[in-house]
C-alpha cells in the first residue's frame, strides 16, 4: 500500500485528493469560525479560548500542518513528473474538455501563493495566540490577551495593506479550490459527463463560500476601523 501511494501516479493523486478534502473541510470550519467574529466578538473569543493551547488543539494543529505539508510536497512531485512526461500539462485533468481553465494550468503557482499567505497568517495570528499561550505569557507583543482574537482581528485588518495582502491570498485560495475540489472527486472516479459538470458547480459554490466568508471579515473589520477614526 505504501509503495502504491508513493510510487504510483494514481496513488499520489489519491493522497492529494484525501489531503485536499481534509484541508477543504478545515477551511470551511475556519471560515465559519471567523464569521462568528462579525456577529459577536465575545462569542468569537469564547471559541478562541476553547481552541487555545489545549491538547486537542495542539493535536489538531499538528495534523493540519502534516496535511498541508503532504499536500504541498505531493503537488510538487506530481507537477514535476507531469512536466517531465507531458510538458506543461498539469495533474488531474483526465477528461477531454473544449478549454482548460487558467487555474487548472497554474495550480502550483496558486498553491505557492496559498502557502505564503498561510505563513503571513501564522505570523499575524498563530504567533500571537497559541504560541504565546504555549510560552506561558499572558499578553502578546501587542499587549493583547492571546485569547482576545476579536481585538487581534480588528488590529490586523485596520491596516489597508494587510487587507490587500489577505484578499490576494483569499483570491488565490478561491481559484485553487475552483479546480481542486472537483479534481479530487475526479481522481476518486467521478470523471464522467454526468458528474463532472455537477462537481464543477459544487466546487464553485464551495470555493466561493470560503472566499466570501474570509473576505467579508477582512473588509468589514477594515471599514469598522475607518468608522472608529471618524
Amino acid at each position: 500500500m505504501g509503495c502504491f501511494l508513493t510510487n504510483s501516479s494514481l496513488g499520489r493523486k489519491l493522497v492529494m485528493s484525501i489531503s485536499g478534502c481534509f484541508l477543504v473541510l478545515f477551511l470551511l470550519f475556519h471560515m465559519a469560525m471567523n464569521v462568528v467574529a462579525l456577529i459577536s466578538g465575545d462569542a468569537y473569543n469564547m471559541i478562541c479560548g476553547f481552541l487555545g493551547a489545549n491538547w486537542y488543539a495542539l493535536v489538531g494543529t499538528a495534523v493540519l500542518a502534516l496535511g498541508v505539508l503532504v499536500h504541498f510536497v505531493y503537488a510538487f512531485i506530481l507537477t514535476w513528473q507531469n512536466r517531465k512526461a507531458r510538458g506543461n500539462v498539469r495533474y488531474a485533468v483526465t477528461v477531454t474538455e473544449k478549454g482548460v481553465d487558467w487555474e487548472s494550468k497554474n495550480m502550483l503557482l496558486l498553491g505557492v501563493i496559498v502557502i505564503l499567505g498561510l505563513l503571513l497568517h501564522m505570523t499575524h495570528f498563530w504567533s500571537k495566540m497559541m504560541l504565546v499561550e504555549l510560552m506561558g505569557e499572558h499578553t502578546n507583543a501587542l499587549g493583547l490577551s492571546p485569547t482576545d482574537g476579536a481585538a487581534l482581528i480588528q488590529f490586523t485588518f485596520s491596516k489597508w495593506y494587510n487587507v490587500v495582502l489577505y484578499l490576494v491570498w483569499f483570491a488565490a485560495l478561491w481559484l485553487h479550490l475552483n479546480h481542486g475540489v472537483w479534481s479530487m472527486f475526479q481522481t476518486a472516479g467521478f470523471a464522467n459527463d454526468t458528474w463532472l459538470p455537477r462537481l464543477k458547480c459544487v466546487a464553485k459554490l464551495v470555493s466561493g463560500l470560503i472566499f466570501l466568508g474570509f473576505a467579508a471579515v477582512a473588509v468589514v473589520f477594515y471599514v469598522k476601523s475607518l468608522c472608529c477614526c471618524c
